[in-house]
């Protein structure tokens, strides 16, 4: 069906399917796309999959930029960029790659970076309940790069905040300084 949906939109722009090259382009367009979108399938649960650990630090544990790859909703167009993730355990530290996988399975649907940002931090903080998170995401979006205002070198930038690292300003000095913000 959505092969059928790529043959129709080709045709639309006045291309001709049965040129050689792009004979195979609905399917491998209806592939990407599915792939693209393949985060509507996972769960939170599938993707921690138990890879919590008792927390033997209190100390901020940050991954940062992580490669980020998402689909603006408003026009269906790119938005890339890379995610920091920052959070002080309480009872639990969680597998660091699970963190990149929170990220893509959220990334890997229809978003804004806003809802994407809120997304990955109530996910992971319900998963860990720490005493504090914050993820920061800097994207460039191809809806204002390629069309509209054409701005090539603007980056969006959203933060969100939970807990310590929202409330004290030391700890969320600690975060911003960490991830090179």
């Amino acid at each position: 069906m959505m092969e059928d949906a790529f043959r129709t939109l080709i045709e639309q722009c006045g291309e001709d399917l049965e040129r050689e090259s792009l004979k195979k382009t609905p399917k491998r367009a209806a592939e990407a796309f599915a792939f693209l979108t393949s985060g509507y399938g996972q769960s939170l649960d599938e993707i921690v999959n138990g890879a919590l650990f008792p927390a033997e630090t209190n100390g901020m544990v940050i991954v940062k930029d992580i490669e980020c790859y998402s689909l603006c909703e408003h026009h269906l167009l790119p938005f890339v960029g890379k995610v920091h993730v920052g959070y002080v355990p309480d009872k639990h530290i969680i597998g660091l790659s699970k963190i990149a996988r929170v990220v893509d399975m959220f990334a890997r649907r229809l978003q804004v970076q806003e809802r994407l940002g809120q997304q990955i931090c109530d996910a992971l903080e319900s998963v860990l309940k720490p005493k504090g998170i914050g993820v920061m995401i800097e994207s460039e979006h191809f809806c204002m790069m390629m069309r509209g205002v054409e701005k090539q070198h603007s980056k969006a930038v959203t933060s969100h905040l939970k807990g310590l690292v929202k409330e004290d300003p030391r700890t969320r000095d600690e975060f911003l300084r960490l991830i090179g913000s």
